[in-house]
């Protein structure tokens, strides 16, 4: 058994395919196939079932991996250690990105983070399915960190630094009733047409919970992944939105009112999982990341 099998056999556990698994560890699938049936043969056992769409483990792939993990863990800490004594970081960073990431400057906090440890790479990917996706794959250890927004408890299994927050308000047409008022209740928006997020996004969420907490029904009628686009929808009388402020300056056509009576606060953070030490890059990226957010 080598460390080159446990690393195979994790990705594989983690990412669901071969495929994936090879396209994370930069190598061919047929070495990851190859490699895994050693690992197998030397074990005695089988460790994955192959039969269907997503590789799954068997009893006996369950017990391994938690040991492989510990294993590999333990391999970087080691690297980690080296690395500091001889003055210079080294590794990869897997960073995880909200598809609206205005509240903070990323390029500038990443580029500060290369200029530090150019040694370390950093690895980022946009969500999916929101702030709920990347909770699934840092619990997945598919992510080491990711920015996400996660109003109300934090998910089991994950730690999250709040670093900033947006207050959403609501948008209407120009020509729409309420664009004469500049605040409304939240129970005066009962019934109407609103366009959102999917489900799994933090806006959508913080949305949500407000309705829920105050009793008022609300239809979202049309959903939109990007919410930069959200006025445009709005503008051309395709519903209502809420929408937080950084992305409204100098919107056209489009009335601005603040809503009343609900807690529509949408909150950035960057999570890591819960019960597994961060990497010596992944804490270092957590610094310079704290260290932005306090002299912004």
């Amino acid at each position: 058994m080598d460390l080159r099998q446990l690393e195979y056999f994790v990705a594989i556990a983690e990412e669901g395919t071969f495929t994936r698994a090879a396209a994370r560890v930069h190598v061919v699938q047929s070495a990851v196939s190859a490699a895994i049936k050693t690992l197998e043969r030397e074990l005695g056992a089988t460790l994955l079932d192959r039969n269907s769409k997503r590789v799954q483990l068997t009893g006996a792939g369950e017990a391994l991996l938690p040991k492989a993990r510990a294993v590999l863990d333990a391999v970087a800490e080691a690297k980690d250690a080296v690395a500091q004594v001889e003055g210079g970081l080294s590794g990869t960073v897997r960073l995880g990105m909200l598809t609206a990431m205005t509240l903070i400057d990323l390029p500038a906090v990443l580029g500060e983070f290369h200029r530090r440890h150019p040694g370390v790479l950093v690895r980022t990917s946009a969500a999916t399915a929101g702030s709920l996706g990347l909770v699934e794959q840092l619990l997945d250890r598919r992510l080491d960190l990711s920015f996400v927004s996660l109003p109300g408890e934090v998910p089991d299994g994950i730690v999250v630094d709040e670093l900033a927050h947006s207050v959403m308000d609501l948008v209407v047409p120009d020509d729409h009733p309420l664009a004469a008022r500049s605040e409304v209740s939240i129970g005066d928006l009962a019934g109407m047409d609103f366009i959102d997020s999917p489900l799994g996004y933090g806006n959508r969420a913080v949305a949500d919970r407000a309705f829920a907490a105050g009793s008022v029904p609300r239809r979202v009628t049309l959903e939109i992944s990007d919410i930069f686009t959200g006025v445009d929808f709005v503008r051309n009388g395709l519903g209502i939105a809420l929408l937080p402020g950084y992305i409204l300056r100098g919107a056209k056509g489009v009335t601005t009112l603040e809503v009343t009576g609900a807690d529509l606060r949408w909150p950035l953070g960057l999570a890591r999982p819960a019960g597994r030490t961060p990497s010596a890059a992944a804490r270092a990226l957590i610094a310079v990341v704290h260290e932005v957010f306090r002299t912004a």
